[in-house]
């Protein structure tokens, strides 16, 4: 395997990378804006616009450096709905609408138990299953057209062969659909009669088929390049370690969500509340999880990465100034706060109130890795893992080692795994930098804070 081509949907952004199948370098990669078309029936994912943009990029990239293998990875709490003739029968939802809420309580009354499930109740329409309770009675028409129930990694690898196929790290996304420790659809979806709709589990390495004659001939491609079944993007960034390091550890995957997985994890009984929940990995193996929207959160708040001076980590410190939970409010380990500052940012320095966002986030990381029992080093993929004043104090917080990883996002890598049928040993940076004396006060006062508002 020499080039993989990796077709990464994630919720803010879109890209097509080229990932090197023996050393996993990305050796180039085109990107677009992931917007939201605020449309009938519902805001749904301009799917026709993502769908032209892989194209386009598969043909430009496969002239640069011939594409050998495609494999797929995409943000969760989404699905398809697709037909017999292959087309969606209904636009493909945004998971920020809150319509299916309309229907929560009568949901409710069917859905799993979350010891079942692993799956806590959510706001808006992060509950796939709500999302199709809602989209089947709403919409009971278009519903009944229904011939597959894709999510949404499977849904890009179906367009590219023409091969339905269901996969365990995004049905167990918070989507009431699996039960990950008995490794089977849930009660959910045979009691809904949606068990006919559901295609043959593959796993997310699986070829479905090599890519569909009209692609071939639409990109340049040869016609027998294959098509992995595809993965859950916060699954993609935890399975390097998966399949090369041993437990315990965790891993913090970044991007709008922050999704913290422990592997080997402390047994603690899961908040549903607190938005824990049982991830699934690539194995099949269930992965205590807990997550906020900190890449939402820190682009609200004007967040940058680059390295602060002494002097605005002191002036943090000095007046006591921090950032409590939570933004946005509807999710995460402090469900329903609003962010409050304990100093007006228009009174700080700039790089003090970067400091304060960095220490926020990291704070909040630091509650989700204590919320699910993490044990053993923290690893940090993705945007984050640039910030040098969020891993500082990640490291303060939690009291143990933090690993950085060296790329700005670790799920093409992840996803190139599941072509290139092994992983490289991730490159990792020991976090060695420190931060002044009173970190740990504010870090506890942060936290007993927290927890009173």
């Amino acid at each position: 395997m020499k080039t993989i081509a990796i077709i990464d949907i994630g919720k803010t952004n879109a890209k097509v990378v080229l990932v090197d199948g023996e050393d996993f370098r990305e050796v180039a990669a085109r990107t677009m804006p992931n917007g939201v078309v605020n449309a009938a029936p519902y805001p749904h994912f301009d799917t026709e616009k993502l769908w032209a943009f892989i194209l386009e990029s598969l043909a430009a990239l496969n002239s640069e450096r011939p594409i050998d293998a495609i494999s797929i990875t995409t943000h969760g709490a989404t699905v398809a709905l697709v037909g017999e003739d292959g087309d969606l029968v209904l636009p493909v939802l945004d998971y920020e609408h809150d319509g299916p809420q309309a229907l929560a309580e009568d949901y409710r009354a069917i859905r799993p138990r979350f010891e079942d499930s692993g799956t806590p109740v959510l706001p808006v329409g992060l509950n796939v299953g709500l999302q199709l309770y809602w989209q089947s009675k709403a919409f009971p028409d278009a519903f009944a057209r229904t011939r597959w129930l894709l999510m949404y990694a499977q849904y890009w690898s179906f367009r590219l062969t023409g091969i339905a196929a269901s996969e365990v790290t995004s049905l167990g996304c918070h989507a009431d659909l699996w039960e990950p420790r008995r490794g089977r659809f849930s009660s959910l979806v045979e009691s809904e009669g949606w068990t006919r709709l559901m295609p043959p589990v593959r796993k997310a390495g699986d070829v479905l088929g090599p890519i569909h004659h009209k692609i071939a001939a639409a990109t340049g491609l040869a016609p027998d390049v294959p098509v992995h079944c595809g993965i859950h993007d916060s699954n993609a960034s935890l399975l390097p370690y998966v399949l090369t390091r041993p437990a315990p550890y965790a891993v913090v995957s970044t991007g709008t969500w922050v999704v913290v997985m422990a592997m080997g994890a402390r047994p603690v009984v899961l908040d549903e509340a607190r938005d824990t929940l049982i991830n699934v990995n690539a194995l099949g193996e269930p992965v205590p999880s807990a997550r906020f929207m900190g890449g939402r959160a820190f682009s609200l708040l004007g967040g940058k990465s680059g390295d602060l001076p002494a002097s605005a980590i002191a002036e943090v410190f000095e007046r006591g100034a921090m950032l409590l939970p939570s933004l946005p409010e509807e999710s995460g380990p402090f469900p329903g706060r609003k962010a409050t500052w304990t100093v007006a940012r228009e009174e700080l320095s700039e790089d003090a109130a970067q400091a304060v966002i960095a220490f926020h986030l990291a704070l909040m990381t630091a509650t989700c890795l204590d919320l699910i029992g993490a044990a053993g080093p923290v690893i940090v993929e993705g945007p984050f893992a640039a910030n040098r004043a969020f891993l500082a104090m990640l490291k303060v917080a939690t009291g143990r080692p933090v690993l950085a990883g060296g790329g700005a996002t670790g799920t093409s890598v992840g996803a190139a795994c599941l072509a290139a049928g092994g992983a490289p040993e991730p490159a990792l940076v020991l976090v060695e930098e420190g931060l002044p004396q009173g970190a740990a006060d504010y870090a506890a006062l942060w936290r007993r804070l927290a927890a009173e508002n």
